[in-house]
């Protein structure tokens, strides 16, 4: 009778188990932000999360990219990572179940002379039990709480490796336009010294045929030494552009790597996504990670509250001892078992469960604050790169221009130099403005291409395959 007694509360000490939540209700707090991205004047409708492969257009880039994804070292660490917290959430959600275990043991024993002394002590003895250990009825939720932060501090490790591929991207493109920038430069700088040379040697030319003078000689002189030293900077900075590339890459680059970085044509798709409400940066990988993070020191708020209740826990087995192991079931042997509930009732700790609380409730406060400066870090990065797309194409539209001016003046002024209507100054002013000219047209085209990679950043999503 006592056994069914026993049986029958059981089922209902499972069904309270976990009944019960402590941990606040989670609710989403308003952005701490405008309701729309700002608007531009190149306005293409709602806009929607960009993907790598849609932003990317050159293929040597993206083969790049793809060798990256592989063998970058930051993202393998950052997806063992992700194990590690995909394997500390079914540790917590082991708690939930009972843990059984079962043991068997036999022995086998006789006495060296007839006496009957000691016939208990060195017989023949087997058992088999199988049973469970404190296995706590989570009532007030304590257990639910750690599984649910576990699960939260996953699912946050999960859009960290989105985060973290989204920035590969972004810092691989930004490279690699930098290498394209800096051998445009290097090539400027390059033709510079040989246009300028050939400068010097007409104006040495002129001095020996006394139509020009000394001071003349040496202003051309001087603008090819500054070319020369500009151009072994370009190359030191070539150099370093394909480390870094190497780095991000994770192995040796792709055979024509340097040859194949070019700004013109662009090797990302530049364009503004703008009129669109703010919430779409809510699904930006890092602030949903920044969510689940907040969701993570919520449920830990209502595991420290549970540890101000009593823990009841489960302790039962059940096995079979017999005198001979082949009498161990249905022979001679004996079965039975045992079960009783255990409670642990907290009286004093000095303080220890009130400071854990404390601290629980101050790291949601913290988790809060880092979740809002990231939506707003978010719409800040979104209105800068956008602020960047309104106004790019004038720029380069105007830079286009200027270059073409500083040819004209550059040509008009080599000619009245040669028929002496003018000084070498003139000329000199003229190569300096056009060698400004195409730098900074040069700097405008890696400025729309970083735009166009700063909005990926800043609007892009990770679709797993």
């Amino acid at each position: 009778m006592k056994t069914h007694h026993a049986l029958a509360v059981l089922p209902g000490l499972l069904a309270l188990s976990g009944c019960l939540s402590l941990a606040p209700a989670y609710e989403r707090v308003p952005a701490p932000i405008p309701n729309d991205l700002p608007e531009t004047e190149t306005a293409r409708g709602p806009a929607a999360p960009l993907r790598w492969d849609e932003l990317v257009v050159a293929p040597p880039l993206r083969e790049l990219i793809v060798l990256a994804l592989q063998e970058n070292r930051d993202l393998r660490a950052t997806a063992a990572n992700v194990r590690s917290a995909r394997a500390q959430l079914m540790i917590a959600r082991g708690e939930t179940f009972p843990s059984v275990t079962a043991s068997a043991s036999g022995r086998e024993g006789d006495m060296f002379d007839s006496s009957d002394a000691g016939v208990q002590s060195f017989s023949d003895s087997a058992s088999v039990t199988a049973g469970t250990t404190a296995w706590e009825l989570d009532f007030f939720g304590r257990i639910a709480s750690n599984n649910e932060a576990a699960l939260q501090t996953y699912l946050a490790s999960a859009e960290g490796e989105r985060a973290a591929k989204l920035a590969l991207v972004s810092t691989l493109g930004e490279a690699w336009l930098q290498l394209a920038a800096d051998r445009a430069l290097l090539a400027l700088a390059e033709d510079t010294v040989s246009s300028q040379s050939e400068s010097l040697e007409l104006t040495r030319a002129l001095l020996d045929a006394g139509a020009a003078n000394e001071l003349d000689v040496r202003r051309a002189s001087a603008s090819v030494q500054t070319a020369r030293a500009q151009a072994a900077q370009y190359v030191a900075l070539v150099r370093q552009d394909l480390n870094l590339l190497r780095l991000l890459a994770g192995t040796d680059l792709p055979a024509g790597t340097a040859e194949a970085a070019q700004l013109t044509p662009l090797p990302v798709v530049s364009g503004g996504r703008v009129n669109a409400p703010s919430e779409i940066l809510l699904d930006r990988p890092d602030i949903m990670a920044a969510e689940h993070q907040l969701r993570a020191t919520n449920a830990r708020i209502g595991a420290a509250r549970a540890a101000f209740f009593p823990s009841i826990s489960l302790t039962g087995s059940a096995g079979y001892v017999s005198s001979d192991l082949t009498d161990l079931v249905g022979g001679d042997g004996a079965g039975g078992w045992s079960f009783g509930p255990n409670i642990s009732l907290p009286i004093f700790d000095g303080g220890v469960r009130k400071g854990n609380l404390g601290a629980a409730n101050s790291a949601r406060d913290a988790a809060l604050a880092q979740y809002e400066s990231a939506i707003q870090s978010a719409f800040r990065e979104t209105a800068d790169a956008l602020a960047v797309s309104g106004t790019i194409d004038a720029r380069l539209d105007a830079l286009t221009r200027l270059v073409e001016d500083t040819d004209v003046t550059l040509s008009l002024s080599k000619e009245r130099f040669r028929s002496g209507v003018d000084g070498y100054l003139s000329v000199l002013d003229a190569q300096r403005e056009n060698y400004s000219s195409r730098q900074q047209l040069i700097a405008a085209r890696l400025d729309q291409g970083r735009n166009a990679i700063a909005l990926f950043r800043a609007l892009g999503n990770w679709d797993e395959e």
